[in-house]
């Protein structure tokens, strides 16, 4: 596709709700490359949430306001693997019995790119020209990885962050334990594999770990907190706008 001159924003709740630092370091990143952003006020919730506990009528209508506020936008770009997903591989489903539902959502989710995904498979950038001195890891958050098949764009982009030694961690694919609502229903599962993922980040040697979806790297920051680690936990975004 040609390079759109505008974006249109779709934030994550939890970025909107916790985060904002990380939409807030997206956006100076992509006015960086000379794109517009546009940022709908009354865009909400994907309906991940709803779609992954099982109520799907709850999810529909969701996806519904979601391509009713994103129906006109010509690109999309949002900081998180795992929203992403929902629209570009769920919306679908969800309208599995409403043909013209479907096409719409469908085409909607063609028009949908994670951050990383943006910037290096539409606008082809590598070097972003940003500046960050320290030793970082990566950790592949599932969906991401698994839903939409990026690994190489991320490690791209850091490698290309001047000042920054890139080092990969031992099982960076390994799951986090987050899962929305899984760590919630299972804490002791979550907090074993949170622990492993701890400490797969420290044997890497890294100062800061960074991801793509804030969900994983908030349950991440979370126990390298209780077990008084100061290694630093950073989304891409910050990086990328050379935010120590």
């Amino acid at each position: 596709m040609a390079k759109p001159k505008t974006v249109t924003l779709f934030i994550q709740c939890i970025i909107d709700a916790v985060f904002p630092e990380v939409a807030e370091a997206m956006v100076r990143v992509l006015k960086r490359q000379d794109i517009d952003v546009i940022c709908p006020a009354d865009q909400t919730c994907c309906g991940q949430p709803a779609y992954n506990s099982g109520y799907q009528g709850e999810a529909r209508t969701a996806a519904r306001h979601f391509m009713e506020v994103f129906g006109e936008a010509e690109t999309i770009v949002c900081p998180s693997g795992s929203c992403v997903s929902m629209v570009r591989h769920h919306y679908g489903d969800l309208f599995k019995d409403d043909a013209r539902l479907k096409a719409r959502a469908v085409d909607i989710g063609r028009r949908t790119f994670e951050f990383t995904e943006f910037l290096v498979d539409v606008l082809a950038v590598g070097q972003i020209g940003a500046k960050y001195v320290g030793r970082v890891t990566y950790h592949d958050s599932c969906h991401l990885l698994r839903g939409l098949e990026i690994a190489d764009q991320p490690r791209k982009l850091l490698r290309g962050i001047e000042g920054l030694e890139f080092v990969e961690m031992p099982q960076s694919d390994r799951c986090c334990g987050f899962g929305g609502s899984f760590a919630v229903k299972y804490p002791k599962i979550s907090t074993a594999m949170v622990d492993e993922k701890v400490a797969n980040i420290v044997a890497s040697g890294a100062d800061t770990v960074t991801g793509c979806d804030m969900g994983c790297l908030m349950n991440i920051q979370g126990r390298l907190s209780r077990v008084g680690s100061d290694i630093k936990v950073r989304h891409i975004a910050q990086l990328l706008a050379g935010e120590s």
